[in-house]
């Protein structure tokens, strides 16, 4: 495993990924990054590396919507798996629930542990969980902070509002 950091506009990433796969994109000061992430060893030369983070720095210059990179998911249970590839599915620019990604995964009574699963998406804004609301549309719990996700959907508004 290798890792790189990157500044952006609301803070330092840390992102992390094997060769063929990126396995994890954290704020560089939230909790709950696993340890193997922690300890993967710089490489800035990796060229999936260089690739995440020249798409995320084309994100938040607001050049691109859409991210397309190989992740790995299998670190997660099937529920985790399954409400992280969901997040796939939601626009740029778009918001849904907490009960509305339960539905869409087939567990229309499980919106809570879906939030469980979103506070342990390891691929923050690639698999945007920031799109993710209450289900009376406030702003809930985001392990990079409410404020960050809450900067991450202004930027997103603007490419709604062009």
């Amino acid at each position: 495993m290798h890792q790189i950091r990157l500044t952006c506009p609301i803070g330092e990433l840390l992102l992390v990924a094997q060769p063929e796969h990126l396995l994890g994109v954290w704020f560089a000061d939230q909790s709950g990054i696993p340890a193997w992430a922690t300890v993967a060893a710089p490489n800035p030369e990796l060229p999936l590396l260089c690739q995440t983070a020249l798409q995320l720095e084309q994100y938040f210059a607001g050049v691109r919507q859409r991210f397309d990179l190989p992740l790995d998911l299998s670190r997660g249970s099937a529920f985790e798996q399954a409400v992280w590839g969901a997040l796939a599915g939601i626009a740029p620019g778009q918001v849904c629930s907490y009960l509305d990604i339960a539905r869409a995964i087939g567990r229309p009574r499980a919106a809570r542990a879906v939030g469980g699963a979103l506070g342990r998406n390891p691929i923050g804004i690639v698999l945007p969980c920031h799109r993710v609301l209450g289900k009376k549309g406030q702003l809930t719990g985001y392990t990079g902070g409410v404020a960050r996700k809450q900067a991450l959907l202004d930027l997103e508004a603007r490419w709604a509002a062009a």
